[in-house]
């Protein structure tokens, strides 16, 4: 039996039923349901030359080129499935609920499946639902500071303290600055980049404040949603401000676990921003692991750009406290009480 949901259904009521994406893994590669599994029914390069017959001859000849590449594979895709589902429920979609899905459902439930679920528009369906749902305004109180503030160490205990948090540079899997790749770490697409962000952002609640990071409109090579970006630049601000000993101190800690190397192309790349000199110095400040001079010389550079994208904001929305050391907990209590009393 094969039955139709929409996007809407899936995330309400069907989410616990296994999610099989049947396009091409590159397709798969450039943005999915987080829960999904891919099985493509073709390859990267049978795709392609389906793609090419369909457009220069015609769809009957990419149909009967099709059938030719999936043959081979129909018993591989029911044994892939029954080893992702043995219960023998499961959703399939493809780019738009097209032919791939349908055909694929229905060898499926022809196979022994007793309940096949078509997701109805498929991947393109979900992009949808994710770009429209960053289009509203939700209560969110940004977090600002300075680099080496220890913004993301602070969410995590605001969360330890039950609040809401979206962690932006743990989803985009990069910590922001030319310093934030460091350590071999792979980015997604942007697409999934926004995914991600959807998928931590379904679960929270709406009518309660929700802490997020201050942020470049990029962070790494992924982007944020145009409508999130907008939102949180015209959100209430609370700025850390926390003198520069203490974080270069802080920042210390993970330079000194970071290759030479990596750190110094690091630096190499904010080298027209800071100037030759202090590239200079802050090289020979690394070769001698003197690592809270490095970071004190980077911060110079970074100060003065966070500063500038502060300036930008309405003055209004605002607010600065002082803080006298990087102390994730001590200042996440802090906050939590100063937003307390002045709700």
């Amino acid at each position: 039996m094969i039955q139709s949901i929409t996007i809407h259904q899936y995330l309400e009521e069907y989410i616990n039923i296994p999610l099989v994406d049947v396009r091409s893994p590159g397709e798969f590669a450039q943005g999915q349901l987080p829960l999904a599994l891919n099985v493509p029914l073709f390859s990267n390069e049978e795709r392609a030359i389906v793609g090419t017959a369909y457009k220069k001859q015609s769809k009957e000849k990419a149909m009967e080129i099709g059938l030719k590449f999936v043959q081979p594979k129909l018993q591989s895709f029911i044994d892939e499935c029954k080893r992702i589902e043995k219960n023998e429920k499961i959703i399939i979609h493809c780019w738009r609920g097209g032919l791939r899905s349908k055909s694929f459902a229905e060898h499926l439930s022809n196979n022994g499946f007793t309940k096949v679920f078509l997701l109805e528009g498929g991947y393109k369906s979900f992009r949808t639902h994710v770009l429209l749902t960053f289009k509203s305004n939700y209560n969110l109180i940004v977090l600002g500071g300075y680099t080496g503030s220890g913004k993301t160490e602070t969410l995590h205990e605001l969360e330890n303290l039950g609040e809401q948090i979206i962690d932006l540079e743990m989803l985009a899997n990069h910590k922001g600055s030319a310093f934030g790749g460091l350590g071999g770490i792979t980015q997604s697409s942007t697409e999934q980049f926004e995914n991600n962000i959807f998928w931590e952002w379904k679960n929270l609640d709406k009518d309660r404040l929700i802490w997020i990071e201050d942020e470049s409109r990029n962070i790494g090579r992924v982007f944020l949603p145009q409508d999130l970006y907008a939102n949180i630049r015209f959100q209430n601000t609370i700025f850390m401000e926390i003198p520069v000993d203490k974080r270069a101190v802080f920042l210390k800690c993970g330079y000194s676990e970071i290759p030479h190397k990596s750190l110094e192309d690091a630096i190499l790349k904010i080298g027209k921003k800071i100037g030759n000199e202090n590239v200079q110095l802050a090289i020979q400040e690394l070769e001698k692991r003197n690592y809270i001079n490095v970071a004190k010389i980077a911060l110079k550079y970074y100060d003065k750009r966070y500063l500038h994208g502060l300036n930008k904001r309405n003055k209004d929305t605002v607010s600065i406290l002082q803080f006298r050391d990087v102390d994730p907990l001590i200042n996440a209590d802090k906050l939590r009480k100063y937003v307390s009393r002045k709700a």
